[in-house]
Order: structure tokens, then C-alpha cells, then sequence
């Protein structure tokens, strides 16, 4: 379990289907945290306050234990600061935070999950204050040249609940001891710390120039849990940005006629 300070109990509730936000029921002086941009709406009484750091209690740390939790969350291509969301009223009030793009928020209990979780980068979206969010190094050598998105992962710790959010659809897999599953590197969500990662090289001439897929997978070996989204932000982000280039070059007459063909009209 963490050494962290015992995290706040919050109650939530996940609306929609694709657009997921989540609903965080907040008791008198309980506090959630958020990512800068995640915040959707909340309930007159809540009291938000920008917070620096990895988004835990840091109590007795001091300015250079608050820089050096900063400095990690930098290092995972997050803000240095944080939002924390405080309810100052006498009763229950509500706080909301909504999806970046398409896909499923799932909720995680880190005390039923052994207290860590690593994940992708980017995938946190919000948690009880207590959870820390700093950074989990993979150890291998190979992992740290050819991981790319899976070199350097989210490490979510706390006893309380925590919000990553995915793209697409989500499958939850548990692996028995030895299992071992092969995942394209930003398909990965999350994953319990109980299991072995590692990037492994695709073999073959077809593969590695015509297969598309690139060079490299992470293998993940059980025991424990692991989490896969259908659609990474990455390769969502790739596909409009190939389209739009594309389409862009197009051009004149027939890129007229390519937009008739597809709907686009004039």
C-alpha cells in the first residue's frame, strides 16, 4: 500500500456513452483534483484552487518537496499545476469532469488495486486528493530507445478512487501467471504494477516496411490486470492530420469533384 496520507473518500457516477464525463459527489471538506481543462461544471459551495505539484497532500514536504512532484508531472508532458475542487458548504455538492475525446472513463479503486497504477501519459483525468501522479521509468534498456509512447508511463498511487480516460473502446484483460499479451504501445491504458513490460521487435521484411504497424510492440506478461483502449490519441491525431493534409493538396477541379463525391459539397 502507499505511503501517501489516506486519500478522500469521494462518490462519483460516469454519464454518457462516447462523450463520457464524470460526476464526483463531494462531502464537507472533501477535495478531488484535476487536470487544467478537464473541469466541466459544479454545484454552488465548491471552492477551486490551483494547486502545485502531483496533486497529493505533500504535507511537511516543503518547497522543494512540492518542486521536485512538479518536476515529475513535467516530465509526463503534464502542466506543473494542478486544480483542486473543495467543498466549503455544510452539505453534499457536485463536481464534473468531462472527456478530452471520444471514449470511456474508467474508475479506479487504487485500494482495491494495490495502491499503484501505472498508465498511459496522458490518460489521467481526475482523482480524491491523497493520489499522487508522478512518473514510473521502465527499467529496460530497449524500452527507453524504442518504446516510444510506452517509455515513460503515468504512476498513479493513493488508497483512493482515481480517473483515466481512453479512446474507443475499452477491454479489461486479467492475466494469469506467465500469460503473455503482445499491444501495439499506445494502445495500453493501464495496467496493475504486478505485471512484466517490455518492447519486443516485429520481425520480418513485410512487417517492418510494409506492415504499417511499426517497428516496435510491448509485450505485457501476468500476473495482473491490464486495461486496452481501440483508439490511442495518437493515431486519431495522425489519421486528421494525414486527411486534412491530403485533402489540402488536392486542389483545384478535382479536388472539387472529390468533395462532391464524398458529400462535401461545394
Amino acid at each position: 500500500m502507499s505511503s501517501y496520507n489516506r486519500s478522500h473518500e469521494i462518490d462519483y457516477r460516469i454519464h454518457g456513452e462516447e462523450m463520457q464525463c464524470v460526476e464526483v459527489e463531494l462531502d464537507p471538506n472533501e477535495t478531488a483534483i484535476a487536470e487544467s481543462g478537464a473541469f466541466m461544471m459544479m454545484d454552488d459551495g465548491i471552492q477551486m484552487q490551483t494547486i502545485f505539484g502531483d496533486g497529493s497532500q505533500q504535507q511537511g514536504g516543503g518547497i522543494l518537496g512540492k518542486l521536485f512532484s512538479a518536476g515529475k508531472r513535467v516530465l509526463t508532458g503534464e502542466s506543473l499545476f494542478m486544480t483542486a475542487f473543495t467543498n466549503i458548504d455544510t452539505g453534499k455538492r457536485r463536481v464534473s469532469f468531462a472527456s478530452p475525446y471520444p471514449g470511456k472513463i474508467i474508475p479506479m479503486d487504487l485500494r482495491m488495486l494495490g495502491g499503484k497504477m501505472i498508465c498511459q501519459k496522458d490518460a489521467f483525468l481526475c482523482a480524491a486528493k491523497g493520489v499522487s501522479v508522478g512518473i514510473e521509468f521502465q527499467r529496460r534498456l530497449g524500452t527507453g530507445l524504442f518504446g516510444g509512447e510506452g517509455f515513460i508511463m503515468q504512476k498513479l498511487e493513493g488508497d483512493g478512487m482515481a480517473f483515466v480516460h481512453a479512446g474507443g473502446h475499452i477491454i479489461e484483460k486479467e492475466l494469469r501467471q506467465g500469460e503473455k499479451l503482445k499491444i501495439d504501445t499506445g494502445c495500453i491504458v493501464a495496467f496493475t504494477p504486478s505485471c512484466d513490460y517490455d518492447i519486443q521487435f516485429v520481425g520480418g521484411i513485410k512487417n517492418t516496411f510494409f506492415g504499417g504497424e511499426g517497428l516496435f510492440f510491448a509485450t505485457l506478461s501476468g500476473p495482473g490486470k491490464v486495461w486496452i483502449q481501440s483508439l490511442p490519441i495518437s493515431r486519431l491525431a495522425s489519421r486528421i492530420l494525414q486527411y486534412t493534409v491530403k485533402r489540402k493538396d488536392e486542389g483545384g477541379l478535382l479536388g472539387g469533384i472529390g468533395n462532391m463525391v464524398d458529400g462535401d459539397g461545394w
